[in-house]
This record gives structure tokens, sequence and C-alpha cells, in this order.
């Protein structure tokens, strides 16, 4: 009998321990759902100050947010900072630069001889460039710091891309160039005057990189959740290798260096394609053209 009841106790010894162990397991899992709820909201702060492991577990986690709310900071200063000196240098250079350009007019004006012809032409060009990568500069650090913010808003696609195909046409035909649009009806999330610029983007490479005779067409392609305007060329191609890189700041391929441009159209893109929570894809081979697929999520 006495090995019964000990065999008993026993039992319900155990069990007890085991609904000890349950509830000190869930008590655990309830305290670290709180503290990470806490973390997300920006409200955490310690309440255990004992020996225990949930204790060194609270203090590791307020070290962390800690630093990471500093690293936060840091990098919103620096961004502010960068962002600041954009703005003066952009600022402090629009007069020189307006005058460069005014001087070359008038040297341009002047009998010269067909060198001076050349170099009046060439300071021209090089102010022209300087001034776009100054406003290319300004655009981008003030989309980066939140400064500029984009308000996309349900619409048709079709005027935003007549109105870029309207500003790239006389530069094709200039060129050589035969820029067409295909069908371009749909709607989507966006904002008209911010896509619009990136689709200029995409039209200036596309015309800047195809050969005379050759053709840029752009064109409108629904999908469920996106719409997608999509912009070919029968320039010379991408290398697989290169198609990652390109929409980095400042980035030329190898074989770009005689091409005009300062390598941040793309990088603008992708920024205002991503800010209205659409992206940039590219399709492309060497000897095949390009094709680049602006993605705007539809409505």
């Amino acid at each position: 009998m006495t090995g019964y009841v000990l065999a008993g106790a026993a039992a319900l010894l155990a069990l007890a321990v085991v609904f000890y162990d349950r509830w000190r397991t869930a008590r655990t899992i309830r305290r670290l759902d709180e503290m990470l709820t806490a973390a997300m909201e920006g409200s955490f702060s310690e309440s255990s100050f004992d020996e225990s492991r949930l204790s060194a577990l609270e203090s590791r986690l307020a070290r962390y947010l800690a630093a990471s709310a500093l690293s936060a900071r840091n990098v919103q200063e620096q961004k502010d900072r960068v962002s600041t000196l954009v703005s003066d240098i952009s600022h402090q250079t629009k007069t020189p630069v307006a005058n460069l350009q005014l001087y070359a007019q008038l040297l341009a004006e002047q009998p010269l001889t067909p060198q001076g012809q050349d170099c009046a032409a060439a300071i021209s060009a090089q102010a022209d460039k300087l001034q776009t990568l100054i406003e290319a500069l300004v655009k981008t650090s003030r989309l980066e710091t939140g400064i500029l913010a984009l308000h996309p808003q349900p619409g048709e696609i079709a005027p935003a891309v007549e109105r870029a195909v309207a500003q790239l046409a006389p530069k094709a035909v200039e060129k050589g160039v035969e820029l067409a649009a295909g069908l371009t009806e749909g709607t989507a999330v966006f904002d008209a005057k911010w896509t619009e610029e990136a689709l200029c983007n995409l039209l200036d490479n596309a015309v800047k990189y195809t050969p005379a005779g050759g053709a840029v067409s752009v064109e409108v392609k629904n999908y469920e959740l996106f719409s997608a305007i999509r912009v070919s060329d029968t320039g010379p191609g991408i290398p697989e290798d290169e198609q990652a890189k390109i929409f980095g700041r400042f980035y030329r391929a190898p074989g770009a260096y005689q091409t005009e441009g300062v390598g941040i159209g793309l990088y603008l893109t992708r920024q205002i394609a991503e800010n209205q929570g659409g992206y940039v894809k590219v399709e492309s081979a060497p000897g095949k053209g390009s094709a680049f697929s602006l993605f705007l999520p539809r409505p």
C-alpha cells in the first residue's frame, strides 16, 4: 500500500513539475512577445532587474535598441548634411553655370576659326552637362532624405507617356532614331510628375544608345498587380554582368565612356519607382538591344 502511495505522490510531483515548466515557458514567451511589441512600437524599457536570464535578455535588447536608435540618428544626420551640402552647391553654382552658358553662346556668335568654334561648342556642352548633373544631384538628394515626397494617385498612364515621348521626340529626330508609342492604355497608382521624369530618363538613355537608323518604342503592359511602362531599343545591349550595376549612382559601363551622360539617370529612375511602390527591370543582351520596364502598382 505504501508503494502505491509513493508512486502516486511521485506522479503528482512529476505532473506538477511539468505544469510548472509549461507555465514558466508560457510566461517567458508572453514576456518576450511583450518586449518585441514594445520594441516595434518604440516604447521598450527594462522592467526586470534581477539575475535571471530574462533580465539579462532585457538588458541586451535595451542596449541593442539604444545602439540602433543612435545609428539611425547618425545616418539621418549624415543624410541631412549631404542634402544641405548639395543644396548649397546648387545655390552657389547656379549663377556661374548660367554665366558659362551665356558667354559660350556669345562666343559662338563671334567670328572664330574652326578650332575656336569647336572650343566654344565644347564649353557650351560641358556647361549644359554640369547643369544637368547639379539638377539630378539635387533631385536625388531630396528624394533620398524625404524633403521631396511623391504623391501617388490612381490615374491613366497614357498622358504621362505621351508627354515624355513628346519631350524626347526632337532628340530622336535629330539623331535619326525612330521613336514610336504603341498601346499605352492602363491605370496605376503613381505620381504623374515624377513618373514622367523617370520615363524621360529611360527614353533619353534609349535614344542616346541607339545608333542612327535604329528604333525606340514604348508601350504599357498590364498585369494583375502592376502596370509596366516598357521602353525598348535596338541599341548595342548590356552584358549580363553589367545589368545589376547600371542602376548604381554615377555608374558608367566601360563601353559608354564616349557617350554623353553622368550615370545618375537610372539611379534616379529606380529611386522614383521604389518611392511609389514600384520597381525597374531590365532585359538585355549584347547585340540585341535593351528593354527597361517601369513597374507601377495597380489600383
